[in-house]
């Protein structure tokens, strides 16, 4: 079976970052095992206030979107919807993870929003024991090498 992610549309500049650990952890108590979560940046109109949500199992994901279609966040109702999207690396902007992003908040790619890495040890840190990394959170590189950081470690993937 395919995993699919929840697609949750709030407004951006209301997620500030203690309320990212919040929410990840309500929906991960409620609906089940988060394996991504992403917050956009942008400013266009297709992606402003999107939150990304990717749970391990479909179910999980299907429940989370009937629920929160009834629920509301800092005064705006929050829209739910399955999304196709299986690997958001596709989705985002590579220039901006470089820094060299033109089009600025109103690019069609994704920009995520950075998170620490003390905020992403705390709630993968749990979810994760027990499985192995994720392909994009990999860490089976040779020792001895120096160590070169992933795009994913810097920017909102958490």
């Amino acid at each position: 079976m395919a995993r699919r992610a929840v697609s949750v549309c709030i407004h951006p500049m209301k997620l500030i970052l203690s309320l990212r650990q919040e929410v990840f952890m309500e929906l991960e108590e409620k609906y089940g095992e988060i394996e991504e979560m992403n917050v956009c940046d942008n400013l266009g109109d297709h992606l402003v206030g999107n939150v990304y949500v990717k749970f391990l199992r479909e179910e999980d994901a299907e429940r989370a979107v009937g629920e929160l279609n009834n629920r509301w966040f800092n005064g705006q109702a929050v829209r739910a919807e399955l999304s196709p999207v299986t690997d958001f690396r596709e989705s985002c902007c590579r220039q901006y993870e470089m820094g060299e992003c033109t089009r600025g908040g109103f690019c069609n790619f994704m920009h995520l929003r950075p998170i620490s890495r003390q905020l992403r040890r705390q709630l993968y840190g749990r979810s994760q024991r027990g499985r192995g990394p994720s392909p994009s959170r990999s860490y089976d590189r040779p020792r001895g090498k120096k160590r070169q950081r992933s795009p994913d470690h810097r920017y909102g993937r958490f």
